[in-house]
């Protein structure tokens, strides 16, 4: 029987559980690349400083600090997430690198951003759009928030799509990654939960549909790592 009552409360869960050994567990599991996907993402958006930024489904902050070095002191950058255990981490980063003038990390739901619309210049989420319970809403909710003219970037897994090494990736994505990844979380849910939130997750095209759904134009998607990974981005239009 399946003991949670929605996705929501499932990856609420997951997240509040796997906190501590969040980062740790990202850098073993992704062979480091996420740090790659996410530099190379930054470069593409070209960030400049006093610009603005909010980073949705911040979790440990890593992508909202990349934001607020980038934006400098006279710019400002928030992380919103639901789940507290993984903002706690996250605001000790924040202090630890004293970047508290310029980044707040927030108690907040994707679904219904706390912000009025036109605010920010850039909205991103990293490695969670596949966690939320509609992707559509959220994507239209972080158009609401940036400005006309503005960006909204997802960095999030993919599908392969050579087959040889579509197959060899989903044998690891199955079968070893929640192995290691349940046995350092000492359970036998948390890991389990990312090749099955991948499945019902839209390809790398399919998602820039849903993009242009949300109302963004000039869409555009880049795999990353042969496919394991794909950057998406979109851009509010100008009025």
């Amino acid at each position: 029987m399946n003991q949670f009552s929605s996705k929501e409360e499932k990856v609420h869960y997951v997240f509040s559980r796997i906190a501590e050994r969040y980062d740790l567990m990202n850098s073993v599991l992704s062979f480091r690349q996420h740090k790659v996907w996410r530099t190379y993402t930054m470069k593409r958006m070209n960030v400049r400083p006093g610009q603005s930024a909010i980073d949705v489904c911040t979790g440990t902050g890593d992508w909202a600090i990349a934001l607020a070095n980038a934006v400098g002191p006279n710019g400002r950058v928030v992380g919103v997430d639901f789940c507290e255990p993984m903002l706690e981490k996250g605001r000790a980063k924040v202090e630890q690198k004293g970047l508290s003038q310029n980044l707040e990390l927030l108690y907040g739901n994707a679904m219904a951003l706390n912000f009025p619309d036109n605010t920010f210049d850039y909205a991103t989420i990293g490695f969670a759009l596949r966690n939320v319970p509609d992707v559509l809403h959220v994507l239209r909710e972080m158009t609401r928030v940036v400005k006309p003219g503005g960006m909204v970037v997802s960095l999030e897994l993919s599908k392969p799509e050579w087959p040889p090494f579509r197959s060899l990736y989903y044998f690891y994505f199955d079968k070893i990654l929640p192995r290691i990844g349940n046995a350092a979380a000492k359970d036998n849910i948390s890991y389990s939960w990312l090749p099955e939130s991948l499945k019902g997750f839209p390809g790398r095209l399919q998602l820039e549909e849903i993009f242009r759904q949300a109302g963004l134009e000039r869409v555009e998607s880049k795999p990353l790592t042969g496919g394991i990974a794909a950057m998406h981005i979109g851009y509010k239009p100008a009025r």
